[in-house]
């Protein structure tokens, strides 16, 4: 396995970037992996690892570097002694993401894509987490000629009131989404659920969403209490079989 950081150059800063791939047989296809609110910690390049081992060259950006955090740099929700002020400082960062701005920083890496010896040139996927859901519908439709398929668990955010709401781009959408969440949830709200289905196949998406039952919010991480080790290696599966459909052309 080839491991490396990489600084990416955006319109705001430099983004530090984690990226892997196999050391033999490229390029390979590219995945990018976004990451959930707790950021960018040895949980997530474990999973981008996992992801690089079956043949993808996987990019791991890490999407709070306006904050001026760099390298190892992630929320510790496991502490509960500060518990409370953790989660305050990381909704403060969380929300200073936007739609706009993880789609301005996917562009460069597109870019730099494009120059890595072990990537291939063709279509890109990607995956998100948690908050990052909204931000893989709203990239599948700002780059419809390049990514070919989106997959988000638990997602936030993907149905909104707001006028950057990324379900209502979903007619621009070229690739295949698939859309999984958790049976109980307190962050992702009925109506996400009243008005996807009918919204993507309207717009002619290719998608399937599923509930996993037995599951709360952040059962595939590891290190989470709430993992679900079935439910876990099952969103493996769909995520692995969706990238081996659409970037193995």
């Amino acid at each position: 396995m080839q491991e490396f950081q990489t600084d990416i150059q955006t319109a705001d800063g430099t983004m530090d970037t984690f990226v892997c791939h196999p050391d033999e047989g490229g390029p390979v296809p590219v995945v990018i992996f976004y990451m959930d609110a707790p950021g960018i910690r040895e949980e997530l390049r474990d999973m981008a690892r996992r992801i690089a081992t079956v043949g993808y060259c996987v990019l791991l950006p890490n999407m709070y570097y306006r904050n001026g955090t760099e390298g190892n740099y992630g929320f510790d929700l496991s502490n509960t002694d500060n518990i409370d002020e953790e989660r305050q400082e990381m909704f403060a960062v969380m929300r200073s993401l936007t739609n706009a701005r993880v789609v301005a920083d996917t562009g460069p890496m597109l870019d730099f894509i494009d120059g890595c010896d072990g990537a291939a040139s063709g279509p890109v996927g990607c995956v998100g987490y948690c908050m990052s859901g909204q931000f893989v519908v709203s990239v599948a439709a700002a780059f419809p000629d390049r990514m070919a398929a989106a997959a988000s668990y638990y997602g936030v955010g993907i149905v909104t009131d707001e006028q950057d709401s990324p379900h209502l781009g979903a007619g621009k959408i070229k690739g295949e989404l698939y859309l999984a969440f958790a049976e109980e949830d307190a962050w992702v709200p009925q109506t996400v659920f009243d008005t996807l289905p009918g919204t993507l196949t309207a717009a002619g998406v290719k998608h399937r969403i599923e509930i996993y039952p037995g599951t709360e919010h952040g059962f595939a991480f590891p290190k989470r209490p709430v993992y679900v080790k079935a439910a876990a290696e099952r969103h493996w599966h769909r995520q692995l079989a969706l990238f081996d459909r659409c970037l193995r052309r």
